[in-house]
């Protein structure tokens, strides 16, 4: 995957949970990562690691929101 794709990827993660990209790509980062030790078919680990990203973050509160 190219580097242009994953700042697209942390961009829009970023948007649709109202946090920073700062946080979103530390976050997908280490998840993509620790997918990639397991994964047989990696096509796969971008999208099921922004998956788990955006799953994660709209559980919490978002720091741009002030809470």
């Amino acid at each position: 995957m190219k580097k242009n794709d994953v700042s697209m990827i942390v961009h829009e993660i970023a948007l649709a949970t109202n946090h920073s990209e700062e946080l979103v790509a530390d976050l997908y980062t280490a998840v993509a990562m620790d997918m990639k030790r397991d994964a047989r078919i990696m096509d796969f680990v971008p999208l099921l690691a922004a998956r788990r990203v955006r799953e994660d973050l709209k559980a919490r509160p978002s720091a741009k929101q002030g809470c």
